[in-house]
């Protein structure tokens, strides 16, 4: 008996949520919908600079169940756009808003209307091959983790393909990615990025690879001659000791790659006629690449000016 009275009310319950969907259904709503673009036709020697793609946001008024077919139904709408139709020449094409309202409309009910078309045209940019190859640049921050540096940032390819108008290209001098922030880096990052968008600028390819290296930070040393700059002729200066160590940080699998004779310590004559004292200022004024921090220890020696 309860699961009789139970169906029954069911029933009545379903019978009633659909009536009310039907009657919802019925009335007059704005719903905003997505249209896709393409453009399409476009000729072999043609390279578009622009968007080939891009969505309308379309405000129609209609009843409910038609709106909800706009919205849901398998066969959703899009527009397709014929390059030649539109191309307004010197590298430009462009489909106005009057012209779109005529192409959506194709493709409703004759009930529905349009209220709004956002944006209100689409433009496309092109040129007839016109590029240059540009080198890959890092926008954004990384950020290594204590003790670590930054010992590389590498993009594969390292350079893309630009197209644009001859006026562009000519103000190019480098193609960066789009925003990078990467902290606390510990170890090799490898990661896609995309190329940042230009308006009227095409790259490929639109997305390179990134791979970031870290490297520990180690304290070392090498033991450098000083050589003794602006001698008068007939003298000789000799310091003591000969040799300095040259202390400074560097990354621990570059160490491997760096040799004393890359450093390079002077003792300046002019300095020590200009500031006599009894121990003369070393300097370092040459150092490799990746090398950090780096001095002479001790700073100050002794010397001794001889005639030759």
């Amino acid at each position: 008996m309860f699961n009789k009275e139970f169906l029954i009310f069911l029933f009545f319950l379903l019978l009633s949520g659909a009536f009310w969907l039907v009657m919802t259904l019925n009335e007059t709503y704005e719903r905003e919908i997505k249209i896709p673009i393409h453009l399409e036709g476009i000729p072999s020697k043609v390279i578009v600079t622009s968007n080939e793609e891009d969505t309308l946001r379309v405000t129609i008024r209609d009843r409910g169940y038609l709106l909800f077919t706009y919205m849901y139904g398998q066969n959703r709408k899009s527009l397709h756009i014929n390059f030649n139709t539109y191309n307004k020449g010197k590298g430009h094409g462009s489909v106005q808003a009057a012209d779109l309202q005529k192409l959506i409309y194709q493709q409703l009910f004759k009930s529905s209307r349009i209220v709004s078309i956002k944006p209100d045209k689409f433009e496309y940019l092109y040129n007839y091959g016109n590029s240059k190859l540009l080198p890959v640049r890092l926008k954004g921050s990384i950020t290594p983790g204590k003790s670590y540096y930054l010992a590389n940032v590498a993009f594969s390819p390292e350079t893309v393909t630009v197209y644009a108008s001859q006026e562009k290209l000519d103000s190019l001098l480098a193609i960066f990615t789009e925003q990078v922030k990467l902290t606390n880096v510990t170890d090799t990052v490898v990661q896609e990025v995309m190329l940042s968008k230009i308006a009227g600028v095409k790259c490929i390819p639109s997305k390179v690879t990134m791979t970031v290296y870290p490297d520990v930070l180690t304290e070392e040393s090498v033991e450098v001659p000083i050589t003794a700059v602006n001698m008068p002729e007939g003298k000789v200066l000799r310091t003591f000791p000969s040799r300095v160590k040259v202390l400074f940080t560097t990354g621990a699998s570059q160490f491997r790659t760096i040799h004393p004779d890359q450093f390079r310590v002077e003792v300046d004559y002019w300095e020590i006629q200009s500031h006599p004292s009894d121990k003369c200022p070393v300097s370092l004024v040459a150092a490799p690449y990746g090398v950090r921090n780096a001095h002479p220890e001790p700073d100050r020696v002794d010397y001794l000016v001889e005639a030759q």
